[in-house]
C-alpha cells in the first residue's frame, strides 16, 4: 500500500506590505489620532494693535492690504500642500497583503480564506502602475491549494498492512483519510485552478469532413493529420483542437451521440460537480450510489447516459417517468451514436464531460460497472484540492509499464493483436521506453480508467481531447494511451497528473456482480 510521493504539500506563507499586522485590526484601517501637544497662547489684543501699529509705521497704508493680501494667499499655498502630502503618505500606508499560497485552518478545522491571488481589503483596492504611470490590471485569481493543521489526523494518517487473509487474493481497498461532507465543502475552491501556459482552448468543427489523414480518425472526431496531431502538442496560450462532436452546432445537436435539446439545457444548468456514468447495450446494470449527503442530492448534478436498448431495459425493470430519474441517476438518452463499438461510444462522456457540461467546474466519472460508495465533495477533496491538483486517477494495481499492459491486453483478447501492436510500435518509435524507478517522480504508467476525477481548466480539458484523440486514432483501451498524452503536455506545460493508490480507489467505487 506505500505510496512513492512526488513532492510536498505547500507550506503557509502570509506577509505584508508596511505594518500590515499593526496597521490592519479586526478587517479595518486604524484611524491615526494627533497627539496632544503643548501649543502657545494667543496673542492679546493689545499686543496685536502694536504690531499692525509698528508694520503700519515703516510701511504705506495702500501697501498694508497688499500685504495682508500675499500674506493670506501663502497660507492657503502651505495647506493645500499640507493636505496633499497627507493624502500621498496615507495611498503608501494602504497595506497590500501578499497572496496566500496556502489555506489556513482554523482550531475548528474549517476554512478561513481561499489560497486565492487578491489584493482587496474591504472597499480599497491597490491599483499598481507601470513606469509611464498606467494602471496596470490586477493579476487573476487562481486556487492555489491549502495544507490542513499540522495536528490534522490526517496529516499523520498511515496506511497499515493489508490483512493477513489467505483466502482472499487479489487487490482489495485500503483505508482513506476522507475529511466530513461538511468540511469538504467548505473547502471548495472559490476559483479555479492555475492553467500552465494553455489560458483558451476551443475546438475544431468541420461540417465537410476532410478525411485525407494518414490513418485512424471518425466522422465523430474527425480525421487529423499526423501534423495537426503534432501541432496540437505543441501547447501554446490560445489553441483549437480536435475535440470529438466536429460536426454540428454544438456537442450533442447533430454531432453523433445526439441528445434531446431538454436534456442538453439541463446540463447547461450545471454549474458546480457533475458525477456521470454510461450504460449502453445494456451491458451492465445500474448501480445506486451510496452514502450520499442530502447536501450532494441538492446540488451535485448525477447524469447516467444510455442508448436506446438500455433505455427500454431500465424502463422495464424501473420504470421512467417524466422526470427522468431512477433513484439519484438523471437518465440521458444519447441518440445516433457514432461507433459500433459500446466501449468506444462510454469513452465520449468519460472523456469530454466538459464538452457536455460546459458550465461545470468538476466531474467524477465511473464506469457503468461500479457503484459510487463515498460522497463526491469528499472525493474531490482528497484526491483534487487537498493535492492542489487538476487531474487524478489510479495507477493499475500490478502493472506499471506500457508494454507489459499491451502484452496483457492481448493475452485477454481485449483488442486484435495487430491494432495493439502497431500502436505501441508508433509509440516505441516516438520515444517510449519502458517503466522504471528512473522515471520518478512519475510513478506509473499504465492507469486503472475506471475512476477519472478532474477540475475542468484548459490544461486537462485538453489532456482529456487529446488523450480521446489518440482512442480515436488507434485503439480504445485508453490505457496504452494515457502515458504518451502525459509525457507530451508534461513537457511542454510541467503539468502531471496525481495518481494515486489502486486501494484507495477501491475505497470509493466497487463492483458489483448481480
Amino acid at each position: 500500500y506505500k505510496e512513492r510521493t512526488s513532492g510536498g504539500s505547500l507550506g503557509i506563507r502570509s506577509g505584508s506590505y508596511g505594518s500590515l499586522d499593526k496597521q490592519l485590526q479586526n478587517g479595518v484601517l486604524p484611524i491615526q489620532v494627533p497627539s496632544a501637544t503643548k501649543t502657545k497662547p494667543f496673542k492679546t489684543f493689545k499686543e496685536k494693535e502694536t504690531f499692525l501699529h509698528w508694520i503700519c509705521k515703516f510701511a504705506g497704508r495702500k501697501k498694508v492690504g497688499l500685504l495682508l493680501l500675499c500674506a493670506i494667499s501663502a497660507a492657503i499655498f502651505v495647506w493645500v500642500l499640507y493636505l496633499g502630502k497627507d493624502e500621498v503618505q496615507e495611498s503608501y500606508n494602504v497595506p497590500i497583503p501578499k497572496v496566500n499560497d496556502s489555506l489556513p485552518l482554523n482550531n475548528s478545522r474549517s476554512p478561513l480564506i481561499n489560497g486565492v491571488q487578491n489584493i482587496r481589503i474591504n472597499n480599497l483596492t491597490y491599483s499598481p502602475v507601470d513606469a509611464e504611470g498606467s494602471e496596470v490590471p490586477p493579476p487573476p485569481s487562481y486556487f492555489l491549494g491549502y495544507t490542513l493543521p499540522a495536528e490534522h489526523p490526517c496529516n499523520t494518517f498511515t496506511l497499515p498492512p493489508p490483512p493477513a487473509d489467505k483466502k482472499r487474493t487479489g487487490p482489495r481497498p485500503c483505508p482513506v483519510c476522507y475529511l466530513p461532507v461538511d468540511e469538504a465543502v467548505a473547502l471548495m475552491p472559490k476559483v479555479p485552478s492555475f492553467s500552465p501556459v494553455l489560458k483558451n482552448l476551443t475546438y475544431i468543427y468541420e461540417e465537410n469532413l476532410n478525411k485525407e489523414t494518414e490513418f485512424g480518425g471518425s466522422n465523430f472526431g474527425g480525421y487529423p493529420t499526423l501534423k495537426q496531431r503534432d501541432d496540437s502538442y505543441d501547447i501554446r496560450e490560445s489553441m483549437s483542437v480536435h475535440c470529438g462532436f466536429v460536426k454540428g452546432t454544438k456537442p450533442g445537436h447533430g454531432t453523433g451521440f445526439d441528445i434531446d435539446n431538454s436534456d442538453l439545457l439541463e446540463m447547461e444548468q450545471c454549474h458546480g460537480v457533475v458525477v456521470a456514468s454510461a450504460i449502453f447495450g445494456a451491458f451492465d446494470n445500474m448501480l445506486q450510489p451510496k452514502n450520499i449527503s442530502k447536501y450532494s442530492e441538492q446540488t451535485v448534478c448525477l447524469y447516467m447516459f444510455v442508448d436506446e436498448e438500455t433505455k427500454s431495459d431500465l424502463e422495464t425493470e424501473h420504470g421512467l417517468n417524466e422526470s427522468k430519474k431512477i433513484g439519484l441517476w438523471r437518465i440521458v438518452v444519447a441518440h445516433n451514436l457514432p461507433y459500433a463499438n459500446g466501449r468506444r461510444n462510454g469513452t465520449i462522456p468519460k472523456f469530454l464531460l466538459h464538452r457536455l457540461f460546459p458550465n461545470a467546474r468538476f466531474s467524477l466519472w465511473i464506469d457503468g460497472k461500479l457503484q459510487l460508495l463515498v460522497d463526491p465533495y469528499q472525493i474531490l477533496e482528497r484526491f483534487l484540492w487537498r493535492k492542489n491538483a487538476t487531474f487524478a486517477i489510479s495507477r493499475h494495481y500490478i502493472r506499471f509499464d506500457v508494454f507489459e499492459e499491451a502484452e496483457a491486453n492481448k493475452a485477454a483478447r481485449k483488442y486484435d493483436n495487430a491494432s495493439i501492436d502497431f500502436q505501441v510500435d508508433f509509440y516505441k518509435k516516438e520515444g517510449l521506453t519502458p517503466y522504471s524507478e528512473a522515471k520518478l517522480p512519475i510513478t506509473s504508467d499504465v492507469p486503472e480508467g475506471c475512476a477519472i476525477i478532474r477540475e475542468h481548466v484548459p490544461i486537462s480539458n485538453l489532456f482529456t481531447c487529446l488523450w480521446f484523440n489518440e482512442i480515436d486514432r488507434f485503439t480504445s483501451r485508453d490505457q496504452l494511451s494515457f502515458s504518451t498524452v502525459r509525457d507530451r503536455v508534461a513537457a511542454k506545460t510541467n503539468w502531471t497528473v496525481n495518481m494515486f493508490l489502486d486501494c484507495e480507489r477501491r475505497n470509493f467505487v466497487v463492483q458489483v456482480f448481480m
